[in-house]
């Protein structure tokens, strides 16, 4: 009797000491392959955004990430309250009735994620082998163009004189943007070595806060040195602004511009060094074709977003949700509550200053797989007709950047926005949440540590 007792304690025990595993297990790539479409294993890429964006990850033969793979950093880890914790994850599809297997081709950095979900209680494995993964014929997707977002490494390497991935040029320039002159930014006053500034104001105008007439454009983009030729790489304080100049310059036709993701404290935290000189571009002369080269990518005021509402085109914003509301303007010079009618809220910041609902937790860009799944609930899809806005253009410039670095087609920015909608009371206005719908669900709540 006693023997069975033992028996049925040990059994117990094994059981409970199973229930509470909080071993990290290896997972081999023919057993990674079996179940890449299992809904039961979530794949996690632990790397940076480039390499999951696309570039290529040391000697590997071709960049990107595992099919079907979400992210999720060690790098977080330090801004994610614990009591945010769990539904964070969770919004990532990270949960505990799921096996987990994280990868990354830094050791410490998957040691660093695969142990806190362990302590926490998930399931988790570690794939050890993605180089060689990578190396094969296996499954990676990519974005079509990743190389518009670059990180702190690439631009350094092309300040050296080094050709990183994707890089074809022999000139170019990185700008510091951000809005006013030069003996007036702050923000410019520490900034990436050789780095020129760059005013907002050389592209845009008030009232309206428009795009300015095309002849004062090219004028002020050759003062600045930039002809269409040039590789043309675009941070700033508040994304928001870089952002903005990267549609601009599009529209313009520069071939090549890309944009640092994140700003200058990605840059610093990188480990690179900065400089306070004030640098002067060399103007050129010709700017190589006549601006705008793609007109196509911009809807410049009210008569025309209406004329293209009624072909179909969906009107994205992204204004903050009591601005989508109408509970406030949002901005000091603009009187007018309400948006466009027919708006479809597309996700935003807490005010006009941000679109905090599009960045991770460090400040970089946010996967955009993550926020077209947000989009999608909203009934915006890919294939859509879709033009972003805001105030004045700024904040769209970021949804906009996402719909470019994935490829998507018949995306615009409507430029004039709410400040032109609400300039003239013939154009029509909705106000409060439509149908008293609940404001949507970022799923991107990770407190503040």
């Amino acid at each position: 009797m006693n023997f069975k007792l033992t028996l049925i304690a040990t059994a117990v025990a094994l059981t409970l000491s199973a229930c509470d595993d909080k071993s990290v297990k290896e997972i081999k790539t023919d057993e990674l392959l079996k179940n890449l479409d299992n809904p039961e294993f979530v794949i996690i890429d632990g790397r940076s955004d480039s390499l999951y964006n696309g570039f290529k990850d040391g000697n590997a033969k071709r960049g990107g990430h595992i099919k079907g793979a979400v992210q999720f950093s060690c790098n977080w880890l330090a801004h994610i309250s614990d009591d945010k914790f769990e539904k964070f994850a969770k919004d990532k599809g990270l949960t505990k009735d799921k096996t987990l297997v994280f990868y990354d081709s830094n050791s410490e950095q998957l040691n660093c994620l695969s142990d806190k979900f362990a302590e926490k209680g998930y399931k988790v494995r570690v794939f050890k082998d993605y180089l060689n993964y990578a190396n094969s014929d296996n499954p990676l997707e990519a974005f079509p163009n990743f190389e518009y977002s670059v990180s702190p490494e690439w631009v350094n390497a092309v300040i050296k004189g080094e050709k990183p991935e994707s890089y074809q040029n022999d000139d170019f320039i990185v700008f510091h943007v951000g809005w006013g002159p030069v003996e007036k930014s702050e923000e410019y006053k520490q900034h990436i070595p050789g780095a020129f500034h760059f005013n907002t104001d050389w592209v845009e105008n008030d009232p309206v806060w428009n795009l300015s007439d095309p002849k004062i454009i090219e004028q002020n983009l050759l003062n600045a040195g930039i002809n269409k030729d040039k590789t043309i790489i675009l941070y700033s304080d508040n994304q928001l602004a870089a952002y903005r100049i990267f549609w601009a310059l599009k529209w313009a036709g520069v071939k090549d511009v890309r944009v640092l993701n994140g700003n200058l404290t990605t840059w610093t935290k990188a480990g690179f060094a900065t400089e306070t000189a004030v640098n002067t571009p060399t103007p050129v002369s010709q700017f190589g074709v006549e601006i705008p080269l793609n007109p196509q990518i911009n809807i410049s005021m009210p008569q025309e977003a209406i004329a293209c509402q009624k072909q179909g085109l969906k009107l994205i914003s992204n204004r903050a949700w009591d601005e989508y509301t109408g509970k406030i303007s949002g901005y000091s010079y603009i009187p007018g509550k309400g948006e466009p009618q027919g708006a479809i809220w597309g996700f935003a910041g807490t005010d006009a200053s941000n679109m905090a609902d599009y960045y991770d937790v460090d400040g970089t860009l946010r996967n955009p797989k993550e926020i077209f799944a947000l989009w999608k609930e909203q009934n915006i899809n890919q294939g859509d007709q879709i033009a972003f806005y805001c105030g004045t253009g700024w904040r769209a410039g970021v949804s906009w950047f996402m719909t470019q670095l994935a490829g998507w087609d018949n995306a615009y920015v409507y430029d004039g926005g709410w400040n032109a909608w609400q300039m003239d009371s013939v154009f029509p206005v909705q106000k409060g949440a439509p149908n008293n719908m609940a404001k949507p669900d970022s799923k991107n709540d990770f407190g503040q540590k």
